[in-house]
């Protein structure tokens, strides 16, 4: 009987939940089951959760479109006619495989990041949804290109000595066709620049190949092209099926990067390659005057390389030019690394790219053509995109890569495009603060202060109301190797957002030192791209122990997977102090105020430890404040329903160094020097020296972190004297720089000048003179020297003259004899 009654509640049950669709109603929690993200986890999903709320494969791909991906957990009617819209707008056309398998075409987007599209089978009703992932073409993979093979013979064909037999190569796998049709487009942007008419546009021009087989592989035999087809400088070669008609938008295709058509232009460019550029060059120069500088608002580059590296929430790796990929710099030689402000400038959307050489050092346009150069249009684009010059990768191919073309590469005329695109030294860069979070939880506060509190609940690391940033933080009991309970806690999660940007969380999981990224509650996968654009954040994981994190103020969040630990650092930029509290302290060079309660009352840091935890407990989140996502049942008892601080947990406030213990001896061997103490407490409270050792190498590697963001002082470039040369190209404190003029030449002014201490150079301007005007110089200056000295004996020799008289007829007077009345 009891049996039949359970059997009776699961039906009934199972007809409500039945009766409740997801169709339409994606992401949202219903009466008695769940369209949200997180039923999977919780299983109370509705049974057709998966009919309508999409999961795709590939779920990444261009920006250009053409992409042909899969809708998985779905089979479809064959006959279906399928249609996919993006955005709510942008209809392409899908279909059903043999399988049942529906499939969708990627459109052309002018924009990077997620996506959301809609599926319908009647061209009517979209009532299934899913995201999709557009990417900067040049992140992608190589394997979801058509490549240029011989970039350089596709770039300068036409100039003295290049030519010959273009060749491209491509998946055939990813064209849905026995032949294809190889076209090329072109890219422009028109109407007056920074008005609501300036546009983007992508512009089919000819078909290079018509109907030939995929193979993957075509080559062919370039043919310079007339007016108005030769007014395209830049673009794209695209394959794609040739049932399709010539230029068809939105197909199934495959792109080349954007790349300089050379190959395509006028029989001008082939005659006199260098002075139809220097023409080019000239016409940019001029518009370059006419519209807003966008100099003065761009961040100033970080000194040193070390810095640059360090510096994750303002700066990240230019993938053009990176030292962990064999520093293969085409456009910068001479540097081994570069890195971009991954911010677009706030009125001009403009970028900042630095680039550094072996020893660490800036390398300046005004020394090399491999310096830093800063961007018109930023290379990753910039929020909220689609239009000029926010266009991810192809603004900036418009605006700064084929005008270096114009000057530089099909001319030697880089001075005019050095003029607009100079250099950014780093007088005015100022590096951001640090502070972590490591161990089983140890805290480094931004002013250095140091403190372990091991509650078990989630608390606030950061908060800023002047940015309303907010980074949490999840703790939980740690475990030793054989499953008993430690007591003590660890980092297990954090969640950040800022201002009404995603929320991020970033969490251990159940395969060691691997971190699981969650946005708005909803797993993100980097198996295909491992920088993602989200709204009013960026986040970036090359491999599942790291994650990093960056948003608009500048902030910056790393967090790692570490020996079976969470480790945690969060930078920030001067503009946060006096704007800060939380766990990670008050960021204002003053330690003696970090452990400030959310009331204000401040817990001295060499406080007893049960002091620290009293002050660690106040920082609890609530229900209503908490970021963090609760898709288990243990996360909904531990944390959700039960209390955010749990007083029921008394951490181990110390350890005893037993003399007896046989893992003291190999601690102390092993902690020693920065990061002992928190070393020992942890190779001793969890049993465990590989813990011990990975808190040791943290909190050493934080300190590193402090010792490359140092403030260094930079006196700025120096150029070398006209007719002369200098020697050295650093130009940070105590660097020196000789100078030296041409043969004929004298050199004036300081032959050596030193960096100093207050950012000034020492001596004097330094200009070489030739040696006939000096000699005339100094002729003319002895002839007006011997004119003066000839003057002045004059007029000394008359005031002579001119006494001596005086005198005289003043001695007349007074020997002359007075007549006298008789």
């Amino acid at each position: 009987m009891r049996l039949l009654f359970i059997l009776l509640i699961w039906i009934q049950m199972f007809s409500h939940t039945a009766a409740q669709s997801c169709e339409g109603r994606c992401g949202e929690k219903l009466a008695v089951c769940s369209c949200h993200s997180t039923c999977d986890a919780l299983m109370d999903c509705c049974v057709d959760f998966k009919e309508f709320c999409l999961e795709i494969s590939p779920h990444s791909g261009s920006l250009l479109g053409g992409t042909d991906f899969r809708i998985l957990n779905v089979v479809f009617d064959p006959s279906a006619t399928l249609t996919c819209r993006f955005k709510s707008e942008i209809v392409t056309q899908g279909f059903v495989d043999v399988d049942g398998v529906g499939h969708c075409v990627s459109p052309m987007l002018f924009e990077s990041g997620w996506i959301p599209f809609e599926v319908s089978t009647d061209g009517v009703n979209y009532n299934r949804a899913g995201r999709w992932l557009s990417a900067h073409h040049s992140k992608l993979d190589v394997a979801f290109k058509l490549l240029l093979v011989n970039g350089t013979q596709w770039q300068y064909y036409g100039t003295p000595g290049v030519g010959g037999v273009l060749l491209m190569v491509w998946n055939a796998s990813l064209i849905n066709a026995e032949r294809v049709n190889v076209e090329l487009w072109g890219y422009e942007e028109t109407g007056e620049p920074y008005s609501e008419h300036w546009q983007a546009d992508w512009t089919y021009l000819y078909t290079v190949g018509k109907d030939v087989l995929n193979n993957g592989a075509f080559s062919f035999t370039p043919k310079p092209t007339e007016v108005p087809l030769s007014n395209w400088h830049m673009g794209s070669m695209r394959v794609s099926p040739s049932t399709k008609p010539d230029g068809a938008q939105n197909v199934n295709a495959l792109w080349s990067g954007a790349h300089a058509l050379a190959y395509h232009l006028e029989e001008a460019f082939r005659r006199d390659s260098a002075g139809w550029a220097l023409g080019k060059c000239i016409l940019w120069d001029e518009e370059e005057k006419r519209i807003p500088n966008f100099l003065s608002e761009i961040i100033d580059c970080p000194c040193t390389l070390a810095q640059a590296r360090a510096d994750t929430g303002r700066f990240h790796t230019d993938y053009g030019c990176d030292i962990e990929k064999g520093s293969v710099c085409t456009y910068h030689p001479g540097a081994v690394h570069c890195v971009r402000a991954i911010q677009g400038s706030p009125a001009y959307a403009a970028g900042q790219q630095c680039c550094y050489d072996s020893t660490g050092a800036q390398v300046l346009t005004g020394d090399s053509i491999g310096g830093s150069t800063p961007d018109r249009g930023h290379d990753w684009g910039a929020p909220p995109y689609q239009k000029p010059p926010r266009i991810p990768g192809f603004s900036h191919w418009k605006y700064d890569v084929i005008t270096f073309y114009y000057c530089c590469l099909w001319s030697d005329n880089c001075d005019y495009y050095f003029t607009h695109r100079p250099s950014s030294d780093c007088r005015t860069y100022q590096p951001p603060k640090a502070a972590s979070v490591l161990g089983d939880p140890h805290f480094i506060t931004f002013d250095g202060a140091t403190y372990t509190f091991n509650g078990k609940g989630e608390y606030v690391l950061l908060q800023s109301a002047a940015w309303s940033l907010s980074v949490q933080g999840r703790t939980g009991p740690m475990k030793s190797e054989n499953g008993s309970v430690i007591m003590a806690t660890r980092l297990s999660s954090v969640a950040m957002k800022e201002m009404d940007s995603d929320v991020i969380e970033v969490r251990l999981t159940d395969r060691l030192d691997h971190l699981q990224v969650l946005m708005n509650q909803e797993e993100l996968s980097f198996s295909e791209q491992s920088w993602m654009d989200l709204k009013g954040v960026f986040v970036f994981s090359a491999v599942p122990q790291n994650v990093t994190v960056m948003f608009p103020s500048g902030a910056g969040v790393e967090v790692r997977g570490r020996g079976g630990v969470m480790a945690l650092t969060v930078l920030l930029p001067l503009e946060f102090n006096n704007h800060t509290q939380g766990l990670l302290g008050k960021m204002n060079d003053n330690p003696a105020d970090d452990l400030t309660s959310s009331d204000g009352v401040i817990t001295p840091a060499n406080s007893s430890p049960q002091d620290i935890f009293t002050f660690g407990a106040g920082w609890a989140v609530s229900n209503e404040s908490s970021l963090f996502t609760y898709d288990s049942q243990l996360l909904l008892n531990e944390y959700h329903f039960g209390p955010k601080h749990d007083p029921s947990f008394i951490p181990s406030f110390s350890v005893t160094e037993d003399p007896s213990d046989t893992l003291l001896e190999p601690t102390l061997r092993m902690c020693s020097g920065v990061g002992a103490e928190f070393c020992k407490y942890d190779a001793l409270i969890s049993r465990s020296l590989e813990l011990g050792n990975s808190t040791l190498l943290t909190q050493r590697s934080h300190a590193a972190t402090m010792q490359d963001l140092q403030l260094v002082v930079s006196c700025g470039w120096l150029q070398p004297p006209r007719r002369g040369h200098k020697e050295g190209t650093l130009y940070l404190q105590g660097a020196k720089i000789s100078f030296s003029c041409d043969h004929g030449y004298c050199l004036h002014g300081s032959q050596e000048r030193v960096c100093q201490e207050d950012g000034q150079w020492s001596g004097n301007d330094t200009h070489c003179v030739s040696d006939n005007i000096l000699g005339i110089a100094l002729g003319s200056a002895a002839a007006v020297l011997t004119l003066i000295i000839m003057v002045v004996a004059i007029v000394l020799h008359s005031k002579k003259q001119k006494r001596q008289k005086i005198k005289e007829v003043e001695d007349q007077e007074v020997y002359q004899p007075q007549s006298v009345d008789l």
